[in-house]
């Protein structure tokens, strides 16, 4: 069999395989509800006062900007798990057994991603043909302009999104947490490097659409082209968003986008630059080989091999005859056995203490197996909290404080999944509503643990309404960790979710979505205590229901 005939049938078989999860179902109804939420009119595309009249150009625009923008941050986590899935199912030491080389493996989970990440754009352009049908604000639908936008923007990015996720699940250092936080920045250090090509000036070079990840710049300087030769006073402020700036107040007839040559060499070179991606993750992978797993593994390996290395064996004795091997066996020796009685007491006092014990074990597991560079640069964060100026301690110290333990709280109500431990918890008295309060009680305490300097510290300045925020914050941060663990099994969705909301509400004082309270301005503690309580209450329901029909 040919190559691109094998690697054809790889990626389908893969492919297939994916389709087969009821994740697959969920990736394309998260497409449809970005369609939704351009019909909705929750994605803004808006230059300065103006936008664009709703015909197929202007929505295939938006759309095409909604597929190149949004997917490249989910779909890197949805498809992050192509080469780990291959581990847990031990298709991997299967494989690793062909002649089948890195590059070849590398190069068809790529593709693989990308299929499914196809697929998602794909959804979209149905949904740009839905939407104008059923907006009827034009009845005249010229399909290039509709579409051409979502599948040249949409492949290319999601192109190099697939790639990226193998290339992160081949470095040890980067298939876990980390590299789930270290692909947000990266994702929007992609953007920035494109966005900031368009300046105040009168023209936008052709030559920027080669840093132009998303297609967002190239898009744009078209528009302001355009918006310019109709208000020379146009100040050249533009803006793509989830939900509304300012109200538009002039309408503009948007004749679509001009499909130069370099521009679409420019997309043309994002598939190269995934194929190449693609390719430098073979150096990298290590071939299902225990041997090739990282320094890290591989030391964890050795010292769990020595722990569970078999004793030597005793010297081999005369060989014996049957009948004296039967002498020699031990006679049995019958006693009456006692149990020890199981003692009921309704005592509040023990009950409380193995409660404690239990958060201490909850605490105990979920700090385990950090260095001790990461307790330092906690127990930093801490003083700093305690001993910086109020002001830069709430909206600073305290940000870095609580991003820190990210992949601490990603643990939350994930570990019975991960290492199947489910029915062995849950087979005691009580076990869900103890267990539950007990590793959100864990994570509340990481909290303290690292962002408590400046609890102390409002304290001590007896500003109880910061206070009140940041306890809110401490509250609200393990409950949403726990009921994400608890619903997906994953610790990822956590990790990306809370990033991204952490990047847009704490860092940036946004109100409404500043859950720690980082101002005074920007602070909202009433929604996110009842959101706390409301996750807690959800986290119990479905793990309820779930034991109830596992």
């Amino acid at each position: 069999m040919s190559r691109p005939r094998a690697l054809y049938h790889m990626v389908r078989a893969d492919f297939l395989e994916r389709v087969r999860r009821y994740s697959f179902l969920l990736t394309l109804a998260f497409s449809v509800y970005l369609g939704y939420a351009v019909y909705a009119g929750q994605f803004t595309l808006q230059l300065d006062k103006y936008r664009g009249v709703n015909n197929s150009a202007w929505l295939g625009s938006v759309i095409g900007l909604v597929a190149s923008f949004w997917l490249t941050l989910v779909g890197f986590y949805i498809v992050k798990n192509a080469i780990q899935r291959d581990r847990q199912t031990r298709v991997g030491q299967i494989l690793a057994t062909t002649p089948i080389s890195k590059s070849f493996y590398t190069l068809s989970k790529a593709l693989s991603n990308f299929a499914v990440l196809g697929a998602m754009v794909l959804v979209l352009a149905l949904a740009a043909l839905v939407i104008q049908l059923s907006q009827g604000a034009d009845s005249h639908i010229d399909l290039f302009a509709l579409v051409s936008p979502v599948l040249i923007f949409g492949l290319s990015a999601v192109a190099v999104t697939a790639a990226l996720a193998v290339l992160f699940e081949s470095l040890p250092v980067l298939r876990g947490g980390v590299g789930n936080i270290i692909y947000f920045f990266l994702w929007t250090a992609l953007i920035t490097f494109g966005v900031i090509t368009l300046g105040k000036g009168p023209w936008f070079p052709a030559s920027s659409g080669f840093r132009d990840f998303t297609g967002i710049a190239s898009l744009m300087g078209q528009m302001q082209a355009q918006v310019r030769a109709l208000d020379p006073q146009y100040n050249g402020n533009a803006s793509f968003s989830l939900g509304g700036l300012h109200s538009t107040t002039e309408t503009f007839l948007w004749t679509g986008l001009k499909w130069t040559p370099a521009l679409l060499i420019s997309r043309g070179m994002l598939f190269a630059i995934a194929a190449a991606i693609a390719l430098l993750a073979a150096l990298f992978f290590d071939r299902f080989d225990p041997a090739r797993a990282g320094w890290l593994t591989a030391k964890r390996q050795r010292s769990t091999s020595k722990s569970a290395a078999p004793e030597p064996a005793p010297t081999q004795a005369p060989a014996k005859s049957f009948e004296q091997s039967v002498l020699d066996l031990p006679q049995p020796h019958l006693s009456a056995a006692h149990l020890t009685p199981l003692l009921r007491t309704g005592s509040q006092a023990g009950s409380r203490t193995r409660f404690f014990a239990l958060v201490a074990a909850e605490l105990r597991l979920l700090l385990r197996g950090h260095a001790w560079w990461w307790s330092t640069v906690a127990a930093g964060l801490f003083i700093a909290c305690l001993f910086s100026p109020l002001d830069a301690a709430r909206s600073g110290v305290l940000v870095a404080a609580w991003l820190w333990p990210a992949l601490i709280w990603s643990q939350l109500g994930t570990r019975e999944a991960q290492f199947s431990t489910g029915p062995l918890i849950f087979s005691a008295p009580h076990a869900v509503p103890r267990q539950l309060l007990a590793t959100y009680a864990a994570g509340v305490l990481v909290a303290a643990i690292t962002g408590g300097g400046l609890g102390l510290h409002l304290l001590y300045e007896r500003d109880f309404a910061g206070l009140i925020a940041w306890a809110t914050g401490a509250l609200f941060i393990p409950a949403l960790a726990l009921v994400l663990g608890v619903a997906s099994g994953s610790r990822k969705f956590f990790e990306a979710l809370y990033t991204a909301w952490w990047y847009v509400g704490p860092l940036h004082h946004i109100r409404g979505l500043d859950f720690m309270g980082t101002t005074a301005a920007s602070s909202t503690p009433a929604p996110y205590l009842a959101a706390a309580v409301l996750l807690m209450l959800l986290a119990y329901s479905w793990r309820r229901v779930r034991l109830a029909y596992a």
